[in-house]
């Protein structure tokens, strides 16, 4: 289930590609699909070795291009160890919301990234989240929780605060909020309940069997409840003569 839609956020081969804060891979997995040059970084290292496994799995059976690599490590995103203008492309998908420093997380994404480059930014839209913090302190109270909410202006701020330049943003995943609301009403680890379990066989549906009427379901549905905020920005070349 991807957050970033690469229609609008285009990827060329052997573009160099840092997923931060990569989680179970899923942009990583789609990266390297398209034949770029992937380094997927997480704090987690459970999920950095299972996101290796699954890197050598895909090379096995052939699912990326020729040129293409695929790279998973530890990492803190306040202190990434790679050089200046290292990134033709970062993408940092539902991360910031849980990191204290997230001006810092931007400075340093700002950093490795080329001249030029292209950046996707992805962060629970304030709506949506307003509903599931007032119906659940579980939801968020937890260690490595969420500990902000943004608004629209506050992140594009932010952003252009750190160097960047944002050129668009949609929602994404309208389907998915009900589901979430569900889980904070009936319990966040009570899977057990009726509805929560009915409502998520209807989003494996969807994610395994793409049919129409859940596509035009949730395109109708994004402007109004989509669960994610995606910005994409770019961050510019220096003006001729600027000092380096």
């Amino acid at each position: 289930m991807l957050t970033v839609d690469f229609s609008r956020f285009p990827l060329a081969a052997g573009d160099r590609v840092l997923d931060l804060g990569c989680g179970a891979g899923r942009h990583a997995f789609e990266c390297y699909r398209r034949g770029a040059q992937v380094v997927a970084v997480d704090r987690n290292g459970e999920e950095i070795r299972e996101v290796a496994k699954w890197f050598a799995a895909m090379k096995e059976a052939g699912e990326a291009p020729a040129g293409a690599t695929a790279t998973a490590m530890e990492g803190d995103a306040l202190a990434l160890p790679f050089p200046d203008d290292s990134f033709d492309v970062v993408i940092i998908s539902e991360v910031m919301e849980h990191i204290p420093d997230d001006k810092g997380v931007l400075a340093e994404m700002v950093r490795v990234l080329k001249p030029g480059g292209r950046i996707a930014v992805t962060v629970p839209r304030y709506g949506p989240e307003k509903v599931c913090w007032a119906l659940s302190d579980a939801y968020h109270e937890v260690e490595g929780g969420h500990i902000r909410i943004y608004k629209a202006d506050e992140l594009l701020g932010k952003m252009r605060a750190a160097g960047l330049k944002p050129y668009g943003t949609h929602h994404a995943h309208g389907l998915h909020s009900p589901y979430w609301w569900l889980k904070c009403a009936f319990g966040v680890d009570n899977d057990k309940a009726l509805p929560v379990r009915a409502y998520h066989k209807l989003l494996v549906w969807d994610i395994m069997k793409k049919p129409l009427a859940t596509r035009l379901a949730e395109q109708a549905l994004n402007p109004v409840i989509g669960k994610s905020f995606v910005v994409y920005a770019t961050k510019p070349h220096l003006p001729v003569g600027a000092a380096q």
